[in-house]
């Protein structure tokens, strides 16, 4: 089926999106996602659902991180903004909604989109839920032989492509593991979002989940094709924890900013914040700043 929404129409089969007529690339995991998106625009889509359309049941990847990098990437394709959405609205603890109208061939367009955080319940009949079974499995037949980590550079080349690692936990304590892991969702979220037009972001390609001892920064830029590099590091000093940022130009392994938050041992929140904000910092400062508006 063929969904229309504003200058854009996305191919459920092929899972193909084109704006004004012309082909857009987009990975096949957030088109699966969009896909489900779509088929139910204007109702609200679980985590579990997105998961289990995109990944199935015997597919074992970070989930999380994935699943942001998905959301991410259909904004970022779509220039949508998660904190001004007009395609894609996040509902904290409840999930996601496609809030634009969509037009499938021989309907009307769909009912007004979300607002103040509003959403309708499902119809009696459960008619949404039916279409919805159905085309979750033909999605997952079409999800069988790929892989996560396909990832390749923007075809926009006016978009400077950063990519951000999965950042390192060097405090010598494994219950870190999944604060390191998240804090590079943040960043990666973050970014996405500032500049989309003119910035492109690749979070989970696998070159970028190598731990620090075996990563090698000409590596990254041979798989992912990026130009430039966010890298962290979560330690633990004598006052609390240390975060230590990076972003280091690909060409030529140039650190262009490298900064010492420091943060008092429990203070997550505290250390989110800062590190998103770091980072934003650099990338504005020193990759954004190179770039002319569009």
């Amino acid at each position: 089926m063929t969904y229309r929404f504003g200058v854009f129409e996305f191919d459920d089969r092929s899972l193909e999106l084109r704006k004004n007529g012309r082909l857009v690339a987009i990975e096949p995991q957030p088109a699966r996602a969009l896909a489900l998106l779509l088929s139910r625009a204007n109702e609200v889509i679980t985590r579990d659902e997105l998961k289990l359309v995109v990944w199935g049941t015997d597919t074992h990847v970070d989930f999380d991180r994935g699943l942001a990098y998905c959301l991410s990437q259909i904004r970022s394709t779509l220039g949508d903004k998660g904190d001004n959405p007009r395609f894609v609205q996040t509902l904290p603890r409840k999930g996601y909604c496609f809030v634009a109208p969509v037009r499938t061939p021989g309907e009307p367009v769909a009912a007004a989109p979300v607002s103040n955080g509003a959403i309708g319940s499902l119809p009696p009949d459960g008619s949404h839920w039916r279409k919805w079974v159905a085309g979750a499995a033909l999605l997952l037949v079409l999800a069988i032989g790929v892989g996560w980590f396909t990832v390749g550079r923007a075809t926009d080349a006016s978009r400077s492509v950063i990519a951000v690692s999965i950042f390192d936990n060097e405090t010598g304590d494994p219950e870190y593991d999944r604060i390191a892991s998240a804090l590079s969702d943040l960043v990666v979220l973050r970014l996405t979002e500032i500049a989309p037009t003119r910035l492109a972001v690749i979070g989970n390609a696998e070159a970028l989940r190598k731990p620090r001892n075996i990563r090698n920064l000409k590596a990254v830029a041979a798989a992912v094709r990026a130009d430039y590099v966010a890298l962290g590091q979560l330690q633990r000093s004598d006052t609390g924890l240390r975060f230590i940022t990076h972003l280091i130009r690909l060409r030529d392994e140039t650190h262009l900013k490298a900064n010492r938050l420091q943060m008092a041992d429990g203070d997550v929140s505290s250390l989110e914040t800062a590190v998103v904000a770091e980072f934003e910092r650099a990338v504005r400062e020193h990759v954004l700043a190179l770039i002319p508006s569009p």
